[in-house]
């Protein structure tokens, strides 16, 4: 399998290199740290596109923390999302943090978000690596940014398309005739 780096012809440019991100990231760990200094949040994670800003993040905070994980088709043609992956333990009574690796329209944070808040967590706030609000059709508060991005098909620090490019590690636009833009 051929190993994807810039000069691959699918990526059209890099948006934000590895070291732009890891500073970003690390900006986010001690936004969280202040934020939740003295308790230990329990960061959630989206997979599979938060798998690498989650293990990132989770270096970054000093203080104690836990990490859970969940999973969530998207609305699709279907128009429908349904959970793929619960959570191993309960949040009730708990600091959650959920961490999304792009958000676009809102809609799959949304109905994170509703089902998150029927298991009474003590607070609940949202992070984003990739925050894209030009389509946004949700409500959503994202507390945690790392970057407003304009419109554009991410790929790479565990975004994808089809499942290729999450190992890149930058974040670069993929070609629209690509993605058949």
């Amino acid at each position: 399998m051929k190993r994807l780096s810039f000069a691959d012809p699918d990526i059209l440019l890099v948006r934000y290199d590895a070291a732009t991100i890891q500073r970003r990231v690390a900006e986010l760990g001690q936004a969280i740290d202040r934020d939740y200094a003295g308790r230990a949040p329990v960061l959630v994670s989206v997979l599979k596109g938060a798998t690498p800003l989650i293990a990132d993040l989770a270096r970054a905070i000093e203080g104690p923390l836990e990490l859970e994980f969940i999973a969530v088709s998207g609305f699709g043609h279907h128009g429908v999302a349904r959970l793929l992956k619960d959570l191993d333990r309960s949040i009730e009574g708990r600091d959650v943090v959920l961490m999304e690796d792009i958000v676009d329209t809102g809609l799959t944070l949304a109905y994170l978000l509703k089902v998150l808040r029927t298991r009474h967590p003590a607070s609940l706030t949202v992070g984003t690596l990739i925050d894209k609000p030009a389509h946004r059709l949700a409500d959503v508060e994202i507390r945690y940014r790392g970057f407003e991005a304009g419109d554009a098909f991410y790929v790479g620090y565990g975004l994808d398309f089809r499942q290729r490019y999450r190992n890149l590690p930058y974040i670069g636009v993929l070609r629209p005739e690509v993605v058949g833009l």
